[in-house]
C-alpha cells in the first residue's frame, strides 16, 4: 500500500525532490515545513527516499485523521503517524489546561522519536495561503529543549496549496517541489524566540524566487 501512496502521490503533485545544502542520512532528524494542504505531509513522506521513508513518522491532527476508517488505517499502517490533539481556545479551556496540554504533546512528541524513528511536522500549527510562512508555535522548540541532538531539516513545499486548495476533494494538475535545505540544531543557551524566528527563516529562505 505504501508504494502505491508513494506512485499516487508524486503523480497528483508532480513534486521532485531538491536537496539544497543537505543530503539523505538516516540520522534522526526532525523534517520540518510550510503547511497549506492536505497533500502537504503525505508529499513531503514521499518524497524522501524509500530507506529514510520507513523511518519516518509524520506528526498528524487525531480529529481529522480519525475521521473515518479508511483515513485510520493510513494513519496507522500506512504513514504509521502521530497522531496529537490540536490546541484550540474553545470554552471551558483555561490557559492551565492549554499549557498542559502542549506539554504532553510535546512528550508524545519526543516518545515517538524514540531511538531510530525521525518526524515530519508543521510547526505553523495551521494551515497558511501559501503566501507567506506564519509565526512558528512553540512546540519545536520544546521538543529540541528534551532531545537537543536532533538535528533540523526546513523543508518547503511549493504549490500544494494550488494542487488541492482548501475545500476541495479534487485536484488541479499543476506542478510542486519539495525543497529540502540545510541541516540545523538548537543552540546552547538558545532562547526560544531566538530559536523560533532562526528556523522560521531557514524555512522561508528555501522559497524560489
Amino acid at each position: 500500500m505504501s508504494t502505491v501512496i508513494v506512485v499516487l502521490a508524486r503523480l497528483l503533485s508532480g513534486a521532485q525532490a531538491r536537496w539544497v545544502g543537505c543530503r539523505p542520512d538516516r540520522r534522526q532528524r526532525v523534517y520540518f515545513a510550510n503547511h497549506t494542504s492536505h497533500l502537504d505531509f503525505i508529499v513531503l513522506w514521499a518524497a524522501l527516499p524509500a530507506e529514510l521513508r520507513a523511518f519516518t513518522r509524520p506528526l498528524a491532527a487525531r480529529d481529522y485523521w480519525e475521521r473515518t476508517r479508511w483515513r485510520r488505517y493510513l494513519a496507522s499502517r500506512v504513514f504509521r503517524a502521530v497522531l496529537v490533539n490540536r490546541g484550540g481556545t474553545a470554552p471551558g479551556h483555561d490557559r492551565a489546561a492549554l499549557i498542559e496540554a502542549a506539554r504532553r504533546t510535546v512528550e508524545q512528541t519526543a516518545d515517538a522519536l524514540g531511538a531510530h524513528h525521525s518526524l515530519i511536522l508543521f510547526p505553523e500549527g495551521t494551515r497558511g495561503d501559501g503566501l507567506e510562512v506564519g509565526a512558528f508555535k512553540s512546540g519545536l522548540y520544546h521538543l529540541c529543549r528534551q532531545r537537543p541532538d536532533l538535528e533540523l531539516v526546513p523543508v518547503y513545499l511549493e504549490n500544494l496549496n494550488r494542487i488541492l486548495p482548501k475545500g476541495e476533494v479534487l485536484p488541479v494538475p499543476l506542478l510542486g517541489s519539495v525543497t529540502f535545505g540545510p541541516p540545523l540544531t538548537l543552540a546552547p543557551e538558545e532562547d526560544k524566540d531566538t530559536f523560533l524566528a532562526r528556523t522560521r527563516d531557514a524555512l522561508r529562505s528555501l522559497r524560489r524566487s
